[in-house]
């Protein structure tokens, strides 16, 4: 470190700063950015629910493909990036953390037209799989010939985002965020119930509003990279490079195992909801409900995650290994602290969150009994999947993502396990439970002793 050049604020930042001031810098407007993220689709939801049931059912047909989509850009190729580019920082290598960035939106084109493809252009086929028939798939295939035909904004602006995330700047993408998240849902509500001058488009007004209000964003911080080489705050500048292998590597080898996380997530819920289904229309409510809280522990998870996927990239670039693990550790204790106090406060108390979306006797006692089993364990999930992010930093994903793997093993396939044998519902939520307690296990464990957290 001494024979180093004075490093630049941002990155002196994430080598040198107590962990806590890390945190706080990086991980405020990493929260208020993921909160937003998840205001948005209550707002489109809200607005379409205006428009009556059969447009929420195509909404609703939309919306897990949809969030794929944010997972993968954000949480699996955005991370992969944000990993990247703070690995080659810490090291010292400029160059590479530029080829990164460039690699990482050449990476995000390319996935883009994937969607744009298989969900924009052959959306109805796609749909009709899922069983939706007339009204329904019209509404589903309207609206994501829009949303998926403009997947490159999306994907624009979450790649930007994990650049600017790998480099140390959260500030940047938080007011990207904050602006394209105003004119999505203003927009939102104008195109969708035809507000003042503005048409009225019906179920495809938040699809169109997605795509200008995520171009708007994206665009904004991508000329904060283009011009970054005129600041001495910047530390990675975005210009084209010629392809070659090794940034891509240094992407994919975080980014496309995190897809697979990001695939066993999404089929874990299906899973569970189809299996809690075979219980009645109660407790399917009082699941849905339930579980919904989780839905809130992610800004929190994220925000304090995601600003640590670069802290521990830029640590381990630099070799810097014991800072990085302390820096892993103060995330997890924070937002483990945080969520197991929401979750044991709504185990004791369920009416503190159910009250407020349902005055049904059977879903009250569904909810209440799913939050009274796995609540107590919504610390352990929120350290664990903190820890997630935080290994991201380090390039070495494989353990991780078995993890989830064992996860989807205990939470799916136990409760298979319990709707074959007959078991009580409570059993099938015990197997959820013990899903939320391996993240938080598996992971810690991983930052113990896994590859990657230790120089070898």
């Amino acid at each position: 470190m001494q024979d180093r050049q004075p490093l630049p604020p941002r990155l002196a930042l994430l080598l040198e700063a107590p962990p806590g001031r890390v945190l706080w810098r990086l991980a405020t407007p990493n929260v208020l950015t993921a909160a937003l993220m998840v205001l948005v689709p209550v707002a489109d939801a809200w607005f379409v629910g205006q428009l009556g049931t059969t447009a929420l059912a195509s909404l609703a047909l939309v919306f897990p493909l949809q969030s794929l989509m944010l997972m993968m850009a954000g949480g699996a190729i955005g991370g992969g990036t944000a990993s990247a580019v703070a690995r080659a920082l810490g090291a010292g290598d400029q160059a590479a953390a530029d080829a990164a960035a460039w690699h990482a939106i050449v990476i995000g084109l390319a996935l883009a037209a994937v969607y744009m493809v298989v969900l924009g252009f052959f959306a109805r086929p796609m749909f009709a799989l899922f069983g939706a028939q007339d009204d329904v798939l019209d509404g589903a295939v309207a609206y994501a010939q829009i949303a998926f035909g403009g997947a490159v904004s999306v994907w624009a602006l979450q790649l930007c985002f994990a650049i600017l995330r790998g480099s140390g700047d959260t500030a940047t993408p938080a007011r990207a965020v904050l602006g394209a998240s105003i004119v999505q849902i203003g927009l939102s509500g104008a195109l969708t119930l035809g507000w003042g001058p503005f048409p009225q488009l019906g179920i495809v007004g938040p699809a169109v509003a997605i795509v200008i209000a995520m171009a708007g964003g994206a665009a904004y911080m991508a000329w904060q990279l283009v011009r970054a080489g005129g600041s001495s705050n910047r530390v990675v500048r975005l210009r084209v490079h010629k392809l070659a292998w090794a940034p891509l590597k240094s992407i994919l080898q975080v980014g496309a195992i995190g897809l697979i996380n990001s695939l066993t997530i999404a089929f874990t819920v299906v899973v569970i909801t189809r299996l809690v289904a075979e219980y009645g229309t109660a407790a399917l409510a009082g699941y849905g409900l339930g579980s919904r809280l989780e839905l809130l522990l992610t800004p929190l998870v994220f925000g304090i995650g995601g600003a640590l996927t670069g802290a521990v990239g830029a640590n381990v670039g630099a070799k810097q290994h014991a800072r990085a693990r302390r820096l892993a550790w103060t995330g997890a204790a924070v937002a483990g602290a945080a969520t197991g106090a929401m979750g044991i406060a709504v185990a004791i108390w369920p009416s503190l969150w159910l009250n407020l979306f349902t005055a049904d006797a059977d879903a009250f006692v569904m909810g209440g009994l799913y939050l009274l089993i796995a609540g107590p364990f919504f610390g352990l999930f929120g350290a664990g999947q903190t820890l997630y992010f935080a290994s991201q930093g380090t390039g070495r994903m494989v353990v991780p993502v078995l993890v989830g793997l064992v996860r989807f093993a205990f939470a799916a396939g136990g409760g298979l396990l319990v709707v074959v044998l007959g078991g009580s519902v409570g059993m099938l939520f015990a197997c959820v439970a013990a899903g939320l307690a391996v993240t938080g296990i598996g992971l810690g464990l991983c930052v113990r002793y896994a590859p990657g957290w230790r120089e070898s």
